[in-house]
């Protein structure tokens, strides 16, 4: 049984930075891409990044690139977002996420995680 953990949320200020955790177990995850996405209360699921896990190539929203990281640990199972500079705007529910690599849709989800960036 696959599991998405997300750790990491809070309250930080504007301009302020978070780093979140997503820790994955259940299966092994070679062949997967694993993505961050959020979702603003009334708005739609926004994809932010992704990074596949064999060979660590990565992908990113044009509205975090350059402020946010996307990275992982195999050893750790667990992939993480480096969140820099963030905007008030950005506060929303954090969810990490898994695909086969070759799959359009992302077959796992966490529970999500709150990140609320004050002004």
């Amino acid at each position: 049984q696959v599991q998405l953990v997300e750790s990491g949320g809070g309250l930080v200020q504007a301009g302020g930075s978070l780093r979140l955790s997503c820790a994955a177990s259940g299966r092994t995850f070679t062949n997967y891409r694993m993505g961050w996405f959020r979702q603003a209360p009334g708005k739609e699921r926004e994809f932010l990044a992704a990074i596949n896990w064999s060979d660590g190539s990565t992908s990113y929203a044009d509205s975090v690139k350059g402020r946010f990281t996307i990275s992982r640990d195999n050893a750790k199972n667990t992939v993480y977002l480096q969140m820099n500079s963030l905007k008030p705007e950005e506060t929303a529910v954090y969810y990490c996420a898994a695909r086969v690599v070759f799959k359009r849709d992302y077959d796992y989800w966490g529970q999500g995680t709150q990140v609320t960036v004050s002004s």
